[in-house]
């Protein structure tokens, strides 16, 4: 499906020499979004110079129009299960696309129904008698000039869906469809002329788009949650209600309590990920600079990390989004809060660019082999190095090991190492109930199924350990001592707040003890009302202009119940003061009364 990618001076490292068409996007889906944030990016990272000769600039100038067609109607997260063939004829040096079954035809790729003339397909490549995997192919849809399909070819529209009206979401459908050799892209595996396939030095590179989209998705759930958090403080200052001390003026409700826990936490994840988001922004790029230079040392990590950190934070973020909306009362159901549609848009990124199950299970591998490194005696470096301490805490005499650390609510420092004692045990937990399965049974496939809630588990406590561990780092680079202790209060919140979320974790774990769980909650409500002052200052900080939040609830200038009022005069069924229905419908039924 189409992710959300704006074509913005910061998410564009694509304009050759500063030249090229600037796009304006409004920050919602549109049909170019595959175009600018996945065709592009992997003609220019995927494809030879003689193929970026060939379709760089024409598709930078819109001459040609691409999406990325990878999802099928059957198979989407399961890649390895794509259906769409091509076929590698030697005598005539073409490909031949088909797509064999009703379950292989191409689906949900955005701007595919009505828009692109050009797609990346990513389909099984046959040669010389073999299956060689998924590769990636540019393959024209549409004649160029009169926009019509090219014979072979069956294209249109998957129609409505849930949110992204304006996303013509496609089908694709090959039947014996040709393409020249030279329309594989080659930067990394080749098909020589006759036939002879030259494999790349990794088959990750083949993902290299998707793993440059779950990074965005990191900062797109930061930015959504954000932008949910902004209406809901904002429209929670100017909303009163209710009393808390009797016979004294209704007071805004962003000074109770509950609307506080509510949203404060929400907060503090937003600037969380929006730390968080940056991280994986520049880690995509200086590896991606390293595997232009043949250094590959550092890709397994980064593959893992964009699919775990993508699935833990837009499901966190889908799920804050609808806190918020409700948070604000009945107003927030209605179109001019802003939120419904902030929510249907960016709900998708649970289930596009992998499914958050299958992307956490995608992670796990990655923590299941370094975890066994470790049992070899080799190092694990990156985010995972706090495995290499796991046969130090094993031989540690069981009095010592049983007694709960003592943890300074307080410190970064003492929080990040809580988090990752937790995440270190339910690796190793998941890691030796895998074996325990294995010892059952012979085939790994089903242990690992029959393992499967565990290890998602240890995946979204390592994803935890890593945001709490990035903001904690960021909190150091902060150099306006006014800001700093504003936001090691929102570290503290976001921290404190995931330990009672998670308390059963940690309690089993011997990393904190019942009286420090107390302590904690009691902490979670003394930073609430140290927060309050600057809520408001906290979501303005985002720096969002109200067209772009487009909510009435959540206008900079406070004024909600006029525009309020305004909004809802120029309704449709407002056009008239007696509607049509009236004559057709209820008059005829009145009068037989």
């Amino acid at each position: 499906m189409a992710a959300l990618i704006p074509a913005t001076p910061d998410n564009w490292h694509l304009r050759p020499n500063g030249n090229g068409p600037r796009f304006v996007h409004r920050g919602r889906p549109e049909p170019l979004d595959l175009h600018l944030g996945m065709f592009l990016p992997t003609l220019l990272h995927q494809a030879t110079a003689e193929q970026q000769e060939r379709f760089f600039m024409p598709a930078w100038n819109l001459e040609i129009t691409g999406t990325y067609a990878q999802t099928e109607m059957g198979h989407g997260t399961h890649l390895r299960g794509l259906e769409t063939t091509a076929t590698y004829d030697p005598k005539t040096q073409e490909f031949i696309l088909n797509s064999p079954t009703v379950t292989s035809i191409k689906w949900w790729p955005g701007g595919l129904g009505k828009t692109s003339n050009h797609a990346v397909v990513l389909a099984q490549l046959y040669t010389q008698g073999k299956c060689y995997g998924l590769h990636a192919f540019i393959v024209p849809i549409r004649e160029i000039g009169t926009h019509k399909p090219l014979p072979g070819i069956s294209v249109g529209d998957i129609g409505p869906k849930f949110g992204y009206e304006e996303m013509d979401n496609g089908y694709l459908k090959m039947d014996n469809y040709r393409i020249p050799r030279e329309n594989m892209l080659m930067k990394y595996a080749q098909v020589q002329p006759d036939g002879t396939y030259v494999k790349p030095v990794s088959n990750k590179l083949t993902y290299g788009t998707m793993v440059f989209v779950r990074s965005y998705l990191v900062g797109e759930a930061a930015r959504s949650l954000s932008k949910a958090c902004t209406i809901a403080i904002r429209y929670s200052a100017v909303r009163h209600q209710s009393e808390i001390i009797a016979g004294d003026p209704e007071p805004q409700i962003l000074d109770f309590q509950t609307q506080q826990y509510k949203l404060f936490p929400l907060l503090a994840t937003a600037y969380a990920f929006q730390f968080v988001g940056r991280f994986m922004k520049d880690t995509y790029y200086r590896v991606n600079e390293g595997i232009g230079q043949g250094d590959l040392t550092e890709l397994p990590e980064l593959h893992a990390l964009t699919a775990g950190l993508k699935a833990f934070t837009t499901w966190i973020a889908n799920a804050g989004i609808e806190e918020c909306r409700m948070a604000c009362g009945g107003h927030g159901y209605s179109h001019c809060s802003g939120i419904p549609n902030i929510y249907v848009t960016f709900t998708p990124a649970c289930t596009f660019e992998g499914e958050n199950t299958v992307m956490l299970l995608q992670m796990a591998r990655f923590l299941m082999k370094s975890y066994n490194q470790v049992l070899s005696g080799k190092l694990v470096g990156g985010t995972v190095s706090y495995l290499n301490d796991l046969p130090s805490q094993r031989i540690q005499p069981q009095q010592v090991a049983s007694r709960p650390n003592v943890v300074d609510i307080n410190s970064p420092e003492s929080l990040t190492e809580a988090y990752r004692l937790r995440a270190s045990r339910l690796v190793e937990m998941a890691a030796k109930n895998l074996q325990t399965a294995l010892s059952h049974r012979k085939n790994r496939e089903v242990a690992w199924n029959l393992t499967s809630v565990d290890l998602v588990r240890a995946s979204e406590a390592h994803c935890h350990y890593v945001v709490v561990k990035i903001f904690g780092e960021k909190l150091l680079d902060i150099q306006e001592k006014s800001i700093q202790p504003v936001l090691k209060n929102l570290y503290l919140l976001y921290s404190l707040y995931g330990i009672n979320q998670k308390s059963g974790d940690f309690l089993q774990g011997n990393i904190m003890s019942v009286s420090q769980l107390t302590q904690v909650n009691q902490r979670i409500m003394e930073l609430l009302t140290e927060i309050r002052p600057n809520a408001v200052a906290l979501v303005d900080a985002f720096d969002f202009k109200d067209m772009t939040l487009g909510s009435i609830l959540g206008r900079y200038d406070g004024n909600v119940y006029d525009n309020l009022f305004e909004w809802a005069k120029r309704s449709p069924l407002n056009k008239t003061e007696v509607h049509e229905s009236y004559y057709k419908h209820l008059k005829p039924l009145q009068s037989k009364l």
